[in-house]
């Protein structure tokens, strides 16, 4: 109310997620203890609040701990509970879910057969191989595999200090449909939030403090780390190895993590608090796993597997597919063109990112000579020599 101002209870309900009842009867005690006012009469038995001298000051003091008003944090034991109930590590994809999952991308059967097992563990993997091969593409629809939604709580309680887990940056929420009527007809605690299950990529910007609680000194109000945001789901350590941070600093802080499934995280107060480690980690790289981490932390990671590159008829199908993706009219005689002048003569290796990219320069190119996006000969002549200058 100090920051809103003059409100009716039941939008006081709506912002913090609590049934109307609690919050009335809350409200009739401010009331007793002269903290809140009416200010007059509102629909459905209700009343429009306003507070008092004496709760406009205990207001501002509460305000300069934390300035948080959003919805009631849920706590701490109750999350843990939720995470184990909709834990990854209960769940056991089948080449089907993979095969769904992967649908919009060209994979390859043997792919697929390694990657089953290492999304059946849970604990996580290296998929490492030539950048371009569709790592993180491919590391981003293993989430897939787990079903669609998970339900998480807008913010977490610990002794007085507030946690946000909910990040509209990294969670896409899937809201149940709406009721008919004014009030809620669904019986669920609106403090939680239904979400697509977390893929959260982090690259070259990750730090040690993204994986610590980080706490706003104006505001009061603390911030989940990485890790958190992406339990029961995927966390992707996308260029691994070219971290701001060393990689035996991440390894060294997350190899009891990776063992235990549990994380320890301190908070602003000083506290230490356990919490659940559960998604699953895909480091991708570029670079040999063993050239990066040491044996020990190797074990905890079991499963490596390599984005080779695509084998010649693969690298056709990719063009036949990319070219009405970008635009393109397909044209076989031309890929055979490009595949035998371009690849073959010069010893240039297959790249699976490689057919959009040089379909997308002559999409580009014919835009802007106001001709159809086709190919040809000439046109991937001009794309080659742009795309491989320094290749």
């Amino acid at each position: 109310m100090l920051a809103r101002g003059d409100t009716v209870g039941r939008e006081i309900a709506d912002q913090v997620k609590l049934p109307f009842l609690l919050i009335e009867n809350l409200l009739a005690q401010l009331k007793r203890e002269q903290l809140v006012g009416h200010r007059g009469a509102a629909a459905m038995n209700d009343y429009l609040y306003t507070l008092s001298d004496v709760g406009r000051e205990r207001a501002r003091r509460l305000s300069q701990h934390c300035t948080y008003y959003g919805a009631a944090p849920v706590a701490l034991s109750d999350y843990i509970a939720s995470v184990k109930a909709q834990s990854i590590a209960g769940q056991h994809p089948t080449e089907d879910d993979l095969r769904r999952a992967f649908e919009d991308l060209l994979v390859d059967k043997s792919m697929l057969r390694r990657l089953g097992p290492a999304i059946n563990s849970g604990r996580g993997l290296f998929l490492y191989g030539a950048p371009g091969n569709g790592k993180t593409s491919i590391a981003e629809r293993i989430t897939g595999c787990f079903g669609q939604s998970t339900w998480i709580p807008r913010a977490i309680g610990i002794d007085g200090e507030v946690i946000r887990l909910y990040d509209p940056v990294n969670h896409e929420e899937m809201p149940l449909p709406e009721g008919s009527g004014l009030l809620h007809e669904q019986q669920i605690d609106r403090r939680w939030i239904r979400i697509r299950r977390p893929t959260i990529v982090v690259g070259g910007e990750l730090t040690m403090a993204s994986l610590e609680v980080s706490s706003n000194a104006e505001t009061g109000i603390s911030e989940a780390p990485v890790q958190l945001k992406s339990n029961c789901g995927t966390l992707v350590i996308d260029d691994f190895g070219r971290q701001r941070m060393s990689t035996d600093e991440l390894l060294n802080r997350w190899i009891v993590p990776l063992e235990k499934r549990y994380d320890f995280l301190n908070l602003p107060n000083g506290k230490k608090i356990q919490v659940p480690f559960d998604q699953l980690i895909v480091f991708s790289t570029n670079l040999e796993p063993r050239d990066l981490v040491d044996e020990a932390f190797l074990r905890r990671i079991p499963y490596k597997i390599e984005a080779a590159d695509p084998s010649e008829e693969n690298f056709r199908k990719l063009f036949e597919i990319m070219a009405p993706i970008v635009g393109c009219t397909y044209d076989a005689a031309s890929v055979e063109y490009v595949i035998e002048k371009h690849y073959k003569a010069v010893g240039r290796p297959f790249r699976c990112c490689q057919p959009r990219d040089l379909l997308a320069q002559i999409r580009n190119y014919c835009n802007y000579q106001k001709i159809e996006p086709q190919m040809s000969p000439e046109l991937f002549d001009f794309a080659v020599e742009n795309y491989f200058t320094v290749m």
